[in-house]
């Protein structure tokens, strides 16, 4: 049948291969992004890369799973993940058990994505676009607009 479906999908040559991080400007040039360390950062970084269409909520912090992507140091792994969820940036799901259940988050700039296993309280705990709100409270100091979307400027 000629529904359209079947046709052949254009290949994009235009960037390499595979998904992407999306990552939107709004988190890049708040002031609670800018005041992160670059650990936090980094690992900012490899919470999203695991993001696809509906498992927001179910991304993996852990140790075991980080050191496959080379990190080595279980202590840089927790400050950063302090650091990401009192920013707002992060908000733990489910809290892990030993001795073998990880934590799960979900990033603040994306809804929620639902699932019946979440810890009790945190669907009703998770604030979307909690990182905005965190840079007002901490008092961080200011480097360029608060939280804003910037436009294209020429250097």
């Amino acid at each position: 049948m000629a529904n359209g479906r079947n046709k052949l999908r254009r290949v994009d040559t235009s960037r390499d291969a595979g998904g992407f991080v999306a990552l939107p400007w709004s988190v890049l040039d708040c002031h609670a992004y800018a005041a992160l360390s670059h650990p936090a950062r980094a690992l900012l970084l490899e919470i999203a890369r695991q993001l696809v269409r509906d498992n927001n909520g179910r991304l993996l912090a852990s140790a075991g799973h980080l050191e496959a992507r080379g990190w080595k140091s279980r202590d840089v792994i927790t400050r950063a993940k302090r650091e990401l969820m009192d920013a707002g940036f992060i908000f733990e799901t489910v809290k892990g058990q030993r001795p073998n259940r990880a934590s799960w988050y979900a990033v603040t700039w994306m809804t929620l994505d639902r699932h019946p296993d979440f810890d009790a309280g945190a669907l009703e705990g998770f604030q979307r676009g909690a990182y905005r709100r965190t840079a007002e409270v901490l008092h961080l100091p200011a480097r360029g607009p608060p939280c804003a979307h910037l436009k294209n400027a020429s250097l």
